[in-house]
């Protein structure tokens, strides 16, 4: 399963130590440039960590062979959808709920870091997701009272 990756998130779960989970839960996980860029940025939280895991996992991508419904997208955003569409990707690991709609409306399959951590506790990389949200609750990233609610269920917690 190839999964194409959006900055959020992918700093969300590097809060929470999963950047290896990923690898374990997909065949490839890749970036655009603007992701990598967006990632990295000297001062940003988890920047080295993700520098040093995303280093291999970057593809060139050229908005201009696609028409994507923007609304008001970040570079990396569109960015991933691109790549997404031209790799053929299996998921588009993305957080933000705008870019998620956009994400929807152009039939790309999406999985955000919540959805992450149930893929982990599925697959017994975890036990409880429960500690995972309240890490990811103190990053940028913003879990709406019912998304956490709804995952706890879903988790059985």
């Amino acid at each position: 399963m190839l999964v194409i990756a959006d900055t959020s998130p992918l700093v969300a779960i590097a809060a929470c130590d999963g950047l290896g989970w990923l690898d374990t839960l997909f065949a490839k996980v890749r970036v655009p440039p603007a992701v990598f860029q967006e990632a990295t940025v000297q001062g940003k939280p988890q920047a080295d960590r993700l520098r040093h895991y995303l280093q291999d996992k970057v593809l060139a991508i050229d908005l201009h062979d696609f028409v994507i419904t923007t609304e008001g997208l970040g570079n990396g955003e569109l960015q991933a959808m691109a790549l997404y569409k031209k790799q053929h990707a299996d998921r588009l690991l993305i957080d933000d709920l705008r870019a998620r709609k956009a994400a929807l409306r152009n039939d790309i399959h999406i999985i955000g870091s919540v959805g992450i951590l149930l893929l982990a506790k599925e697959n017994q990389l975890i036990s409880t997701i429960k500690p995972y949200l309240q890490i990811i609750q103190q990053t940028d990233a913003h879990l709406s009272p019912k998304l956490i609610d709804k995952a706890l269920v879903i988790a059985g917690e």
